[in-house]
């Protein structure tokens, strides 16, 4: 898989987000396109298109961190918004959590559980 492309309304602010979320490098390429290159995993990229986002995810983005909440601050800080509250199961911790133009993503912690693959 090359990439993972999100349409949204303002590619370069959501880049500049994601950024913040998954690390790596943001890149530009023109008005209408932008993308972030994380240090791990898949390229993430955003393309403008004219409608805002009107319904839930069929597709969610998982981003594993050591602690979920402190992720989950530092995203709210960055334009974030946490739909309902940290869950927690014997395979460890997730925080559903909308980016700035609301779609929804993860941040997922196994709390020393080894993920099974």
């Amino acid at each position: 898989m090359a990439q993972i492309v999100v349409d949204c309304r303002v590619p370069e602010e959501l880049a500049e987000f994601w950024v913040r979320v998954v690390g790596g490098v943001v890149v530009h390429r023109d008005p209408g396109w932008s993308y972030v290159d994380p240090p791990a995993g898949v390229r993430i990229a955003f393309q403008r298109v004219p409608e805002g986002k009107v319904t839930k995810n069929r597709l969610h983005l998982d981003v594993t961190v050591d602690d979920v909440e402190a992720a989950a601050k530092d995203a709210m800080l960055a334009g974030a918004s946490p739909v309902g509250v940290v869950q927690r199961d014997a395979q460890g911790a997730f925080q559903v959590i909308q980016d700035p133009e609301g779609n929804e993503f993860c941040f997922v912690s196994t709390d020393g559980v080894t993920p099974s693959r």
